[in-house]
């Protein structure tokens, strides 16, 4: 394990939420950022109308920034972040969770915890300067983001269905 076990959890977090812009875009009904939640372990105050699904899909571009940028820019978006949420760092213990940095209250609305949780992830990326641990799908045809948390960092796509379709493809060139 490269980072401790919240920062991982936001980290795939964000990198999903990144990558349901992609197309088909995934997050498009207020059920479908329901199971987000759920799936990923958030905790506070549910998202439950058009304004939170709206301002979490807004964040998905900021969020693809921050994920790809480079460190300096990292830092500068990281601490911009940071202070136009006001966040706070405090420590906090919920669900079978032991302690770990939560730094926005639990009823601020979701795409401003998703944001400052992020931002607080990607301190510790920076820090560790491990930021060769995110980068672009290796399929020409794909945009998508990808977490590299494997030991030997050979991930190198952000899906299965990316691996695959470039394993088909480099097949049928060798065949012909």
């Amino acid at each position: 394990m490269v980072f401790a076990h919240d920062i991982n959890s936001t980290l795939v977090a964000a990198v999903a939420l990144v990558n349901s812009a992609e197309p088909p875009d995934t997050l498009t009904t207020l059920a479908e950022l329901d199971t987000f939640f759920t799936e990923h372990r958030y905790s506070g105050r549910r998202p439950s109308g058009a304004d939170d699904l709206a301002a979490v899909r807004a964040l998905r571009a900021p969020l693809r920034r921050l994920l790809t940028s480079d460190r300096d820019t990292t830092a500068a978006l990281v601490n911009a972040m940071l202070a136009e949420h006001r966040a706070v760092p405090r420590l906090v213990r919920h669900d079978d969770l032991d302690y770990h940095i939560h730094a926005s209250d639990d009823d601020a609305p979701f795409a401003e915890r998703l944001a400052v949780e992020t931002a607080m992830a990607m301190i510790d990326v920076v820090r560790a300067d491990e930021l060769s641990r995110l980068s672009i799908c290796a399929d020409d045809t794909c945009e998508g983001v990808v977490l590299d948390l494997s030991r030997n960092r050979s991930k190198r796509f952000c899906s299965v269905t990316c691996g695959n379709r470039v394993a088909v493809a480099a097949y049928r060139a060798r065949r012909s």
